[in-house]
């Protein structure tokens, strides 16, 4: 079987890649040189942020894959989730589109416009992961601001935020192939402290929790 991860930096992946054999990953496709469990797998790092998610996946011909994994660290709201711990995303939400009209905001479905600003995924890991699921908002900038994180917790009540997910989903929904976003959390949405950050932590635990993925796949 053949399987894509998809990741904003090589970091989030490094021992992935180690795995898979490539010494100096690139800012596009990377080819596996080994195989994990007879599965081949390649990583494509397309760089922070929806746009160049969507961008990255639309340029390179990913439609030959058999399974597709969003995987990277994220900010998590919801503080009974630990630092290091790992979720699957099955709702993402691009929590930036709307209007605004004074002080308040108008979300993007109630303006009445055509598109989506939400994304669900019908797709689950195996139960036996026993990865929790979370629900994801997807932003252009890092919320570290008190007021605007109670109103964003009051709008949509997310669990975790990212940079990248719903452009994945948005993507990726009408692929004949599975697809999952999996999430470890580094930090809690606050302002910003990096000295309060796990990211080691939580990339060790990412790249531990992504090759039982793909060791358990059938």
């Amino acid at each position: 079987m053949k399987i894509l991860i998809v990741a904003a930096t090589h970091f989030e992946v490094l021992p992935i890649l180690e795995i898979i054999g490539i010494t100096e990953p690139t800012y596009a496709l990377n080819i596996g040189k080994k195989p994990i469990h007879q599965h081949q797998v390649d990583v494509l790092i397309t760089g922070v942020g929806m746009v160049n998610t969507a961008m990255m996946l639309s340029k390179h011909n990913v439609a030959h894959y058999d399974m597709f994994i969003n995987a990277g660290v994220a900010g998590a709201f919801n503080k009974q989730l630990q630092l290091g711990d790992v979720v699957q995303i099955t709702e993402d939400i691009l929590s930036e589109m709307g209007a605004e009209d004074g002080e308040e905001f108008i979300s993007y479905d109630q303006l009445g416009l055509p598109g989506k600003h939400c994304f669900k995924n019908p797709n689950l890991l195996a139960s036996t992961l026993t990865l929790p699921t979370a629900k994801g908002i997807t932003v252009n900038t890092i919320h570290g601001n008190a007021v605007s994180i109670q109103k964003i917790e009051a709008l949509y009540q997310p669990d975790v935020e990212s940079m990248e997910g719903a452009a994945f989903f948005a993507t990726l929904e009408n692929t004949t192939a599975r697809y999952f976003q999996i999430r470890s959390i580094s930090n809690y949405v606050e302002k910003r402290n990096k000295a309060n950050w796990k990211m080691e932590l939580a990339i060790t635990q990412l790249n531990q929790c992504l090759i039982q993925i793909i060791q358990n796949w059938n």
